[in-house]
C-alpha cells in the first residue's frame, strides 16, 4: 500500500480543504500594499470628505463621520504629520476654529489608496 502524500501546511486552504487561490492577473507590483495609515475607517473617510470639499472645519467633520472628539483629533494628528492634511487654527469672533484641507501629497496618496482598491476590485470580479 503506497503512502499518501500530506498536504503542504504552509497552503492556506478551504474549509474542504482545497488549496485558497491568489488574486492573479494583471496587478503591478505593490497594488495589494494598501497605505495603512488610510485603510483604517476614520482616516479613509476624512480623506474621502476632504477629497470632495475644498476644506472642512472640526465640527463638521465629526458630524459627518459621527466620531468623538478625542477620535478625530487623534485621526486627524496622525493625517497631518504625514503630510496628508492641512490644519488651520483660527479665532472666528471669539470662537476657536479649526479648518482641515487635504495637501497635493495627500491628494495623491488618496488617488493611489483608490487605483489599489479599484485594482482589488477588478481582479476579483474576474475570477
Amino acid at each position: 500500500m503506497g503512502k499518501k502524500a500530506l498536504a503542504d501546511p504552509e497552503v492556506p486552504r478551504t474549509e474542504e480543504g482545497q488549496p485558497l487561490r491568489a488574486i492573479t492577473g494583471e496587478i503591478s507590483e505593490g497594488t495589494l500594499d494598501l497605505d495603512r495609515l488610510i485603510h483604517e475607517r476614520t482616516r479613509l473617510g476624512i480623506l474621502s470628505a476632504l477629497a470632495v470639499n475644498r476644506s472642512l472645519s472640526f465640527k463638521q467633520l465629526k458630524q459627518f463621520l459621527g466620531v468623538t472628539d478625542g477620535n478625530l483629533s487623534v485621526h486627524a494628528r496622525k493625517l497631518e504629520e504625514a503630510g496628508y492634511i492641512s490644519c488651520t487654527k483660527f479665532f472666528s469672533g471669539r470662537l476657536p476654529k479649526t479648518e482641515y484641507r487635504l495637501t497635493g501629497a495627500g491628494r495623491r496618496a488618496f488617488e493611489r489608496y483608490l487605483d489599489h482598491m479599484e485594482a482589488l476590485i477588478r481582479l476579483t470580479r474576474e475570477s
